[in-house]
C-alpha cells in the first residue's frame, strides 16, 4: 500500500512538474486593435489608427515576450462582430474574437488628449534612463490603454500613458515601430516623439504587468500616483 501511495504521489509530482515546465515558457497571445482618436490632433488622418496599431504590434513582437496575431486577422474578426451586433445573423453564430484569432488578449488604445505648445516644466515621460521634455516647442499626448481578455470579456489591464516632448532635446533611442504613411512627416516633430514614447511605454508596461509580474510593477504604481497627483493639482473643485 505504501509503495502504491508513493508511486501515485511521484506520478502526480512528475505530471505537475511537466505541466508547469511546459506552460512556463508560454507567451501571452496578443492582438492589437486599431487605435481610436478622441482629439482634434492635426496629425491624425484616415489610416493613422491602423499605423499606430502596427507600430505597437512591432514593438511588442520585438520584445519576444508575446506572440502576436496578425492585425489583418483582427480587423476581419471585428467586422464579423459588427455584423453580429447588427442583428442580421443569429447571436449563437456570431464571431468570437478569442476563438477566431487565437488571441488571448486584445489591446485597445484611444488617444484621449493632445495639445501643442504646452507651457510648463517637468521632464515628461521617463523610462529606460531617457527623459522627454524640456523647453522650446512642445507637445502633450495621453493614451488610454485597455487589455481585454477575449475569453471572459473582462478588462484585465488598464492604464493611462502620458508624454510631453519638445522640438529639442534627446532622442528617445531605437524604436522598432517605425514611421511611415500618414505619420511619416511626424518622425522628428514633438508630436512624433510623444507618440513613439507612448508606444514604447505601453509595450514596456505590458511586458512588466503580463510577463515579468515582479517588482517592476512598483515603478508603474509610483508613476500612476504621480500622474494622478499632477492631474488633480491642475484642476480646481468647488467646495
Amino acid at each position: 500500500m505504501n509503495k502504491f501511495v508513493s508511486a501515485a504521489v511521484f506520478a502526480f509530482l512528475a505530471l505537475t512538474l511537466t505541466y508547469n515546465t511546459a506552460n512556463a515558457g508560454k507567451r501571452p497571445v496578443m492582438a492589437v486593435d486599431e487605435f481610436k482618436n478622441d482629439t482634434s490632433a492635426g496629425w491624425w488622418k484616415r489610416g493613422t489608427g491602423r499605423e499606430l496599431a502596427g507600430m505597437l504590434t512591432n514593438e511588442l513582437a520585438s520584445m519576444e515576450s508575446f506572440k502576436m496575431v496578425e492585425r489583418k486577422k483582427v480587423n476581419s474578426v471585428l467586422r464579423e462582430q459588427d455584423l453580429g451586433a447588427s442583428g442580421r445573423i443569429r447571436p449563437k453564430t456570431a464571431a468570437k474574437i478569442g476563438k477566431m484569432t487565437g488571441a488571448q488578449y486584445l489591446v485597445m488604445a484611444t488617444v484621449t488628449s493632445y495639445e501643442e505648445d504646452v507651457s510648463g516644466g517637468g521632464a515628461g515621460l521617463s523610462f529606460g534612463g531617457i527623459s522627454i521634455g524640456g523647453k522650446k516647442k512642445k507637445a502633450y499626448i495621453a493614451i488610454d490603454l485597455r487589455v481585454v481578455n477575449t475569453e471572459t470579456g473582462d478588462v484585465d489591464f488598464t492604464r493611462t500613458v502620458e508624454a510631453n516632448s519638445s522640438s529639442g532635446g534627446l532622442s528617445i533611442g531605437f524604436f522598432k515601430g517605425g514611421f511611415g504613411g500618414t505619420l511619416g512627416g511626424e518622425k522628428k516633430t514633438p508630436a512624433g516623439k510623444a507618440i513613439r514614447a507612448c508606444v514604447m511605454e505601453i509595450a514596456e508596461y505590458l511586458d512588466c504587468a503580463m510577463v515579468e509580474k515582479g517588482s517592476c510593477m512598483d515603478d508603474y504604481r509610483e508613476k500612476e500616483k504621480k500622474r494622478r497627483k499632477k492631474t488633480k493639482s491642475a484642476i480646481s473643485l468647488d467646495d
